[in-house]
């Protein structure tokens, strides 16, 4: 289990349109040695090969293209720019863009990946082939499909009210790496690249990006948020130098309340990481939480280098209904898929575990009778 570290990313001032908060990352050394540019793939639904027995479906607009050099030399910036032809396939029709994997060698420097896609389907993933073991309880279709088909739902960045404009009008600073985007100050999702040049490339596909069922209510129903405004006591000022210094106390203070505060739920929770691809002397990995009940929890991938900074992250909160879904699943897992055993760890009794996989969405992976039995457990317990 590890922790996200930002060494290397500062937070400065927020800029708030209506209820969205923009926190921008910004670099002291920009990393020259790693550069990522968007592949662009129109609006098609695209279907991903995972391997040769899974795949899935989904929203894909964009990809990125990671180029780094071996010997810690500045790396070309590599760009190119791929969309369907809008004349080719009848209007009543879909296109389907196929992905061969989500990250792809392309050259021996170059590597093309679906950003988010590689977090998203590690929590698809998760203990997709079902019970360990055929316990009596468990359906036929578990045992031989496991938790196939898995559907997950999510919202394209221009569906979140107010996160367009946003991005639109507002500043980006010298040295952004980055930002940290909240949604009635809940955070939504933080996205980082390796140089400012790769940034100001990728700062309209936050547009593009996936974001939760909770960030696009609160977008729609909360109020706007509040400016947060640096205040300077004058009788202190007695010359620019006491200014620069006070103008810096103010920024280290700020960023100190974000780090601890604001962003807390994400830097300080524990993660399971999964290596994914080896790019020179970085890694690109995926990485999910504990699946903690009503708290924050968010899904990510980031590239780090041989020190373990953060060269490239990008982040998604989960829902309260995908967390619990997560945690059951993890908890079923961590006792082989029994019943019983997991309902003991869970502090309630079977029935009430088999109706709350039921809730989640999970009842076809139970016998009918066995549910049905539950349901009735569950009823004169309630009428007792």
């Amino acid at each position: 289990m590890t922790r996200l570290d930002l060494t290397g990313l500062a937070a400065r001032p927020s800029q708030v349109w209506n209820a969205v908060r923009l926190v921008p990352l910004v670099r002291d050394e920009p990393i020259d040695d790693l550069r990522l540019r968007p592949q662009l793939y129109g609006d098609g639904a695209g279907l991903v090969e995972v391997d040769r027995r899974h795949a899935y479906i989904s929203y894909i607009p964009h990809g990125f293209v990671a180029t780094w050099t071996g010997d810690g030399t500045p790396a070309a910036a590599y760009g190119t720019q791929l969309s369907a032809d809008a004349g080719s396939a009848p209007a009543a029709t879909m296109g389907l863009r196929l992905h061969r994997r989500m990250a792809r060698r392309q050259a021996k420097d170059r590597l093309r990946f679906l950003p988010m896609h590689l977090a998203l389907e590690g929590y698809l993933a998760l203990h997709f082939g079902g019970p360990s073991l055929a316990w009596e309880e468990w359906s036929q279709r578990a045992i031989r499909q496991g938790l196939s088909p898995r559907v997950e739902e999510a919202y394209a960045g221009v569906e979140v009210r107010g996160l367009a404009d946003a991005l639109r009008v507002f500043e980006i600073h010298p040295g952004q790496c980055g930002v940290m985007v909240y949604v009635a100050d809940a955070l939504a999702a933080a996205f980082a690249v390796p140089h400012p040049d790769d940034y100001r490339a990728l700062h309209a596909t936050l547009l593009q990006d996936l974001y939760g069922e909770l960030i696009h209510h609160y977008a729609t129903f909360m109020p706007p948020v509040p400016d947060f405004r640096a205040r300077i006591l004058d009788t202190r000022i007695r010359s620019l130098a006491d200014l620069r210094t006070a103008v810096a106390a103010q920024e280290d203070d700020w960023q100190r309340f974000h780090d601890g505060n604001m962003a807390a739920g994400l830097l300080e929770q524990p993660y399971t990481g999964q290596s994914v691809h080896r790019l020179g002397r970085f890694t690109l990995a995926r990485f999910l939480p504990s699946f903690r009940p009503k708290q924050e929890n968010h899904i990510g991938e980031a590239i780090t280098d041989d020190r373990g900074r953060i060269a490239y992250l990008k982040t998604f909160r989960l829902s309260e209904s995908q967390v619990r879904r997560g945690h059951l699943l993890s908890r079923l897992a961590a006792h082989h898929w029994h019943l019983a055993s997991t309902a003991v760890d869970l502090g309630i009794d079977e029935a009430q575990l088999g109706l709350r996989l039921e809730s989640a969405g999970f009842g076809h992976l139970l016998r009918q009778d066995v549910l049905d039995r539950y349901r009735k457990q569950h009823g004169r317990t309630r009428a007792g």
